[in-house]
């Protein structure tokens, strides 16, 4: 009787296993393979240590070239690497960078840099199991540098709290045509963020744009609105307070969906420094170096970074499922 019951749970503990081979197995008669694409162009205009780093952080998702561990390609966690490719590939294919104009090169590199600095990108579950694709700060300082080095940014001139933005009495206008104004310090605050760069960021609205936060009508924005996100370097009084410091810049963005239909129908434009200089040598570079960094965001938030606070998520949702 003993020697039956031991004959069982030898049986069962070989069964089990076997059953689980079985259906890993039988999964991959399902596995569709990441589609193979040709590559049409490098980044030949970047340097040796950037390019470095994009390869080793990022080509295995946003490229052509992919070089999968063997564990990537069995289902179904192949079924989560292929989603997470094609979509990858959808916003940002370093194989095909070729096919973007200069402008939105740039803000292809300024969207790297963003999502390396909010810790973002790689994905947190990819570098549980691929921890060689991780950036450091010095990465993140190496593609900063390059990145600002694109659009030829300079560091902000330093300027007194007091005085810091004033505008001078000739208004600058963009390349592209979106003018500066110093109207906007008396608008609405329609919200307010921050970055790792230590800044704090102000974002008014003019009337039309306050109107639609409160409607909940910016699915698309209505022409008329513009937006301006001001920015200030943090500064930490003796008694640990943090306060505006330093002027960086005044980030513009006017919408006009004719005039700008090329760019989801915001015309952009940055005004740095005391002296606002506007961002920029011609109208191409001033709207693509922008739309190729907001295009990362959703219709939803009408490719605003920040949305608005008065915000109701569930009848937002209606709306957009209306659409």
């Amino acid at each position: 009787m003993e020697t039956t019951k031991n004959t069982q749970r030898i049986k069962r503990i070989y069964i089990i296993p076997a059953a689980i081979v079985a259906v890993l197995i039988g999964l991959q008669l399902f596995n569709q393979p990441i589609a193979s694409k040709p590559v049409t162009g490098h980044m030949d205009e970047a340097p040796a240590e950037v390019l470095a780093i994009l390869q080793r952080s990022c080509y295995n998702c946003h490229s052509n070239e992919q070089k999968l561990s063997w564990f990537d390609q069995l289902a179904p966690a192949s079924w989560a690497v292929k989603k997470d490719v094609d979509r990858a590939r959808e916003v940002m294919n370093f194989s095909e960078w070729d096919k973007l104009s200069t402008g939105e090169r740039t803000g292809k590199m300024y969207a790297i840099l963003n999502m390396m600095q909010a810790g973002k990108m790689p994905l947190r579950e990819y570098l549980l199991l691929h921890p060689g694709a991780k950036v450091t700060e010095k990465d993140i300082e190496v593609v900063k540098k390059y990145t600002l080095s694109r659009s030829g940014n300079e560091a902000p001139h330093n300027t007194p709290p007091a005085t810091a933005g004033a505008a001078p009495k000739t208004f600058p206008v963009s390349p592209n045509g979106v003018k500066y104004t110093d109207a906007f310090k008396q608008w609405t605050v329609i919200s307010m963020s921050t970055l790792f760069d230590h800044s704090i960021r102000v974002i008014y609205g003019n009337d039309i744009a306050v109107k639609a936060v409160r409607e909940e009508n910016f699915f698309p924005w209505p022409d008329g609105a513009v937006v301006v996100k001001a920015v200030w370097k943090q500064e930490e009084q003796p008694d640990g307070e943090i306060r505006p410091g330093e002027f960086v810049n005044a980030q513009f963005m006017e919408k006009n969906a004719e005039k700008y239909k090329d760019t989801e129908g915001w015309g952009f434009a940055k005004f740095s420094g005391q002296k606002l200089a506007p961002t920029g040598k011609d109208a191409l570079f001033a709207q693509q170096s922008c739309i190729g960094c907001h295009r990362q965001l959703s219709a939803s938030t009408g490719y605003l970074f920040d949305v608005p606070m008065k915000v109701n998520p569930a009848s937002l949702t209606e709306k957009i499922l209306s659409k």
